[in-house]
């Protein structure tokens, strides 16, 4: 008895237990990929800075209006909400890669293809349909897909930084372009956005990968090990669907109604009409982009911020204080337009920077906490919204400077917009979430 207990003990440790699992990198994957994502969107957001420069050049050379010219940005800004959804879904069916690199290649096609444009039509279908369907597979639809794969720890702060690169882009890009449009014409800008554009597939095609399981890794901050889901068919009807479903609950018209608001006072009415306005008051187009590009410096501070708030306290309440902010900034706005840059206006700047695109991580997470697994596309309706609000505004916009020879009314009415955004994104906490409407 005692010999077989001791020949049982002297057994190798290594011979009775399981083996040791693989070790772990010190850095998880995910953040490689999100870098890569990060870098794709500052390289897409090139195109995001050229409408705003293109209003004077396109108005003085072709003489079409400021109307026509906002009514091409409006088809942009709209395709570019509208495409989302479907998008986000056919990354579940064909992955992000394929999808990302597409939609690059279109939006380098639409840029290109403007330069030998002669008449309203072909820049509603260059730059307007092309474009947008192109932006709208890069929209933010694709940070929010991303962020679901590959992180459950740090998603608020992954949000916040892939959505400032947007804002990097522009800070890269807008300056640049500006220049270009100052000094050698609009079309060697819409080159080097289509040249932006193109640069930036051969880092999606080599760097990007889809899900965590395809590198064997568990989401960041996962417990466990995901397999990676089969491929989703029927994309379209899986948006449409969701969008069915979401549209029975009371969270989603209200997150959309306040998107479409953030929609409208920026995208639509400052990064498109901000630079002509400001030339309106004696201010060169080169320093008036110049002050976009400041906004971008910030807003890549204040939506870092935001994101990293977002882990911590009530979106709906943060959303109101952000949409409060902005409301009042922008009624102040037609006091501080001048022919020169003065100490009101870059504090304006400094502040509207911080409040540009904060909206946007708190936003996903209320999609998150209430739609779930489907929160990606529902994101993706709502971003519709916001594109909407925007294309309204940019074409509202351009009319309104028509008519009244002045954006001061279109700066007011957006204030007050951002008001009513305020207590829209305090009521959703008044209802339970995601309960569906009867019938």
């Amino acid at each position: 008895m005692l010999s077989d207990v001791t020949q049982t003990t002297d057994i190798p440790a290594e011979a009775t237990s399981a083996p040791a699992p693989p070790r772990r990198p010190r850095l998880h994957r995910a953040w490689f990929v999100a870098a890569v994502t990060f870098v794709t969107i500052i390289g897409a957001a090139a195109f995001a800075s050229l409408p705003g420069l293109l209003i004077e050049p396109l108005h003085t050379e072709f003489d079409w209006s400021r109307g026509t010219i906002g009514f091409a940005v409006s088809v942009n800004l709209a395709l570019y909400g509208v495409t989302a959804p479907f998008a986000a879904a056919l990354m579940d069916r064909f992955g992000i890669r394929r999808v990302v690199a597409a939609a690059l290649t279109v939006i380098a096609a639409g840029s290109v293809l403007t330069v030998w444009m002669t008449a309203p039509w072909q820049l509603v279908l260059y730059w307007g349909v092309l474009v947008g369907l192109g932006s709208g597979s890069m929209a933010l639809a694709f940070a929010a897909t991303v962020t679901n794969r590959w992180f459950v720890a740090r998603r608020g702060l992954v949000t916040g930084v892939l959505t400032a690169a947007g804002a990097s882009g522009q800070l890269v890009f807008l300056p640049l372009l500006s220049w270009l449009v100052e000094n050698h014409g609009w079309r060697p800008a819409a080159v080097t956005v289509s040249l932006a554009a193109l640069a930036v597939v051969p880092f999606v095609w080599l760097l990007l990968r889809d899900h965590p399981a395809d590198v064997g890794l568990p989401a960041y901050g996962a417990e466990e090990f995901t397999a990676k889901p089969a491929p989703v068919t029927g994309a379209a009807r899986r948006a449409v669907t969701v969008l069915v479903s979401a549209a029975r609950t009371g969270p989603f018209w209200l997150l959309a109604g306040a998107f479409a608001i953030c929609g409208a006072s920026t995208n639509g009415l400052v990064k498109t009409h901000f630079v002509p306005a400001a030339h309106d008051h004696g201010m060169p187009v080169t320093a008036a982009a110049s002050l976009l590009a400041v906004i971008g410096v910030f807003d890549v501070v204040g939506t870092i911020a935001s994101g990293w708030f977002t882990d911590r306290f009530d979106a709906r309440r943060l959303l109101a204080v952000y949409y409060a902010l902005r409301g009042v900034s922008l009624l102040f706005l037609p006091m501080l337009l001048a022919p020169s840059v003065h100490p009101p206006m870059i504090f304006f700047i400094i502040f509207y920077g911080l409040d540009w695109v904060a909206t946007v991580p708190p936003t996903i997470a209320l999609c998150r906490e209430h739609y779930g697994a489907d929160s990606a596309i529902v994101f993706g309706w709502v971003l519709a919204s916001h594109q909407v609000g925007a294309a309204i505004i940019a074409f509202a916009g351009g009319v309104a400077r028509d008519v009244f020879g002045s954006y001061d009314v279109v700066w007011y009415a957006a204030g007050a917009l951002c008001a009513a955004a305020a207590l829209m994104s305090l009521v959703i906490g008044l209802k339970p979430a995601a309960v569906p409407v009867a019938g």
